[in-house]
């Protein structure tokens, strides 16, 4: 299991140049996703500019479902630069991804949830996200979420002091 290297087409905060890169495959609708992603902006805010974090959609209904729209949702807020924010909304309604909700997410980031419902019915964004789930899986990626630290496959408990420590042991060996 290898996740595929960061393109320009990727969802990132940090640095480029940082040490170590983070990788997060995830699913909004995934209740361990939810939960990991506080631990996962906790050791953002605790390493600052030496982490460069990576977020890369595997809804896991590819073709239907709430976790789908949720991420296009977010390919919506992306287009208007409102990845993070959107991706911030989504985890902090996780599992409550109805059409009105995510309509509503987009409101409160400040976007036209008129335009989000249009998208969302047109499927505008559908094909990016089909293009990332497939990629997850050429890299055999089954489960969310799915962690990678400098491209080394994180296997621990998700805890924030557990996935610090090996952040930091990646920042001594970088």
């Amino acid at each position: 299991m290898n996740p595929s290297p960061v393109t320009e087409h990727d969802h990132v905060q940090g640095p480029a140049n940082a040490p170590v890169t983070l990788i997060e495959y995830g699913d909004y609708e995934c209740p361990f996703c939810a939960q990991a992603y506080p631990i996962i902006e906790q050791v953002r805010e605790d390493f600052g500019d030496r982490l460069r974090f990576v977020y890369r959609h595997v809804p896991k209904s590819a073709e239907q479902g709430f976790a789908k729209q949720a991420a296009e949702a977010a390919e919506f807020a992306a287009a208007h630069g409102q990845f993070w924010a959107m991706h911030a909304e989504l985890f902090r309604l996780a599992g409550k991804h109805d059409l009105e909700q995510l309509e509503a997410a987009a409101r409160a980031i400040g976007l036209d949830s008129a335009e989000c419902r249009q998208a969302l019915s047109e499927h505008k964004y559908a094909a990016r996200v089909r293009e990332l789930a497939v990629a997850s899986v050429r890299s055999g990626i089954i489960g969310t979420p799915t962690l990678f630290i400098n491209g080394v496959h994180y296997e621990d408990r998700l805890d924030a002091d557990l996935l610090g420590s090996a952040i930091r042991a990646a920042l001594g060996a970088a």
